[in-house]
């Protein structure tokens, strides 16, 4: 059976509504400083703790777009953002958005490959970056960065050294030029996300007005919907879901607190002290509040948890509820943020087994191999379409393998639908790891391995993780007499650049990698095998 919603249906929905017709984010920041102004934010970042409202961050955001018009961006130029959950991004996000230029966040882990990457294949003409952060200097990357034709400038949080190098912060927000309100269209690309996707190089996820307009209409309906609700942010804002989070306080006025480092006594510390009555992570963020000291007491305020990203068990969610919090899941992905998602108000059934039903305006279809409608309760192919959808890869020759004939997007995800038009995620058809809800692209990694001058041959899989749901597991066959062990790997990745949570952290050494016929390396063999 199908659940869905025709997706002209849905956009017709949405325009009658009066929201999408033209309107832009530039028209809807300018209106969310005026109608939720007073509205407060708090920034705990690692080293303090701050609160601002709406109303500061929108005039701040109005500075540093002036000085980013003075040093030549122009709607549709990208402008990169790495920076973490502090005041500085809210700013710097708005400020690129006012500008009508494309944002493109960056996730504050990613390491000087990755970044670079996503300069050149963004064409950025702009990095704005930290100094470091905890023990990594970000500076030393910037003479990596001067090959990049497109960056004219690099503009550095933190630092109040002069250098041609790089702009420094305080300065472009200290700009004595005039903001001028871009001409822009709701239906031009705003934010360019990437995403590990299913192959080595990321993928450029593009966004419009529109569909991040949709989306921001669609959260309340999931989580922190009352007005008395108060948010805790965790996701870091370059993912998906911390964009969004970090946008919808700018936009519509939700109280929230922005929790820059993840650690469990202080998200408790700061849900009892604010009050905090919905918050959302991946399990591995539930879990480690379930595990504080008094918990009871400390999460006496919080109403609701929304997690996905990663495999839910019905013993996490059990705990939860022991300590009055309503868990329950969703289900989403870079190029459609949210799909579908159960109700703080589902039956305990339908929380604990299902990612709930499609939201308003987004269908969604099982099918099988030859792309037929599979029935209730049959696995096969989610293919998804609505509002808050994509609206295609910065490459466009990925675009074809990625859509149906019809126009719904393959999402690489195995699933069904009960006869309540409830989805449940069963498997992945694409090659990631979710580590912590983070995806992970399994050909990166095996390229990187793949490099390593005692290896001859890679390949890596999924391994089950109490914390994290899964890790990094390599299998490898190293070169005759050779020896390698998890330290040479992690030294290894190290040198390579790339984030660390990518780095393996199980390693098994075979003779000979499993293969097909075809040569297609038999990875389901080796983690039923190797990792249970």
């Amino acid at each position: 059976m199908m659940s869905t919603f025709d997706v002209a249906e849905s956009r017709h929905h949405w325009y009658r509504c009066g929201h999408y017709s033209s309107r832009t984010l530039v028209d809807a920041l300018t209106e969310g400083a005026i109608d939720f102004g007073e509205v407060p934010l708090t920034f705990a970042t690692v080293a303090s703790e701050g609160t601002w409202t709406v109303a500061q961050i929108h005039r701040a955001a109005r500075t540093v777009a002036a000085g980013m018009q003075r040093r030549g961006i122009k709607p549709g130029d990208a402008v990169a953002v790495q920076l973490t959950n502090r005041p500085e991004c809210a700013v710097a996000y708005q400020a690129v958005l006012l500008c009508g230029a494309v944002l493109v966040p960056i996730v504050h882990v990613y390491g000087p490959s990755e970044v670079a990457f996503i300069l050149v294949e963004s064409a950025a003409k702009m990095l704005v970056m930290p100094a470091g952060v905890r023990s990594t200097s970000h500076l030393e990357r910037i003479s990596g960065y001067a090959a990049i034709d497109t960056l004219d400038a690099v503009v550095v949080v933190d630092t109040a050294e002069r250098t041609n190098d790089y702009v420094r912060w305080s300065d472009l927000a200290r700009s004595i030029d005039e903001y001028v309100a871009p001409h822009v269209r709701s239906d031009d690309v705003c934010v360019l996300l990437y995403t590990s996707g299913t192959v080595s190089a990321p993928k450029g996820v593009q966004h419009s007005h529109n569909s991040l307009l949709a989306e921001q209409e669609s959260l309340p309906l999931m989580l922190a919907g009352k007005q008395d609700d108060v948010q805790l942010v965790t996701f870091p804002p370059g993912h998906v879901a911390g964009l969004n989070s970090m946008l919808r306080p700018l936009l519509t006025g939700t109280r929230s607190v922005f929790l820059e480092q993840w650690e469990p006594q202080r998200a408790a510390e700061l849900i009892s002290r604010f009050s905090v009555t919905a918050t959302s992570g991946a399990p591995v963020h539930l879990s480690g509040l379930l595990e504080v000291s008094d918990v009871a007491t400390k999460l006496a305020s919080l109403r609701e948890f929304l997690t996905g990203a990663a495999n839910v068990t019905e013993e996490l969610l059990e705990r939860a509820a022991a300590v009055g919090v309503t868990a329950y899941r969703c289900y989403g992905m870079t190029e459609h943020p949210t799909v579908t998602s159960a109700r703080a108000d589902d039956p305990l059934s339908a929380r604990m087994g299902t990612d709930g039903v499609p939201l308003p305006g987004c269908g969604v279809r099982i099918v099988d191999g030859a792309g037929r409608d599979a029935a209730a309760g049959v696995a096969g192919e989610v293919v998804v379409r609505g509002p808050d959808q994509f609206i295609g890869y910065r490459d466009p020759a990925l675009n074809e393998s990625a859509l149906t004939d019809d126009g719904w997007f393959r999402t690489g995800d195995l699933g069904q639908l009960d006869t309540d038009g409830r989805l449940r995620i069963t498997d992945r058809i694409k090659d990631v790891i979710i580590r912590g809800g983070e995806t992970i692209s399994s050909g990166q990694v095996e390229d990187v391995l793949e490099a390593h001058p005692l290896i001859a041959e890679a390949t890596v899989v999924a391994a089950p993780d109490e914390r994290y749901g899964e890790v990094v597991a390599a299998v490898v066959v190293v070169n005759a007499g050779a020896r390698v062990d998890l330290d040479d790997i992690r030294r290894h990745f190290t040198a390579s650049g790339l984030a660390k949570q990518k780095t393996p952290e199980r390693l098994v050494v075979v003779d000979a990698l499993p293969r097909t016929a075809l040569g297609k390396v038999r990875k389901a063999e080796l983690r039923g095998e190797h990792f249970g």
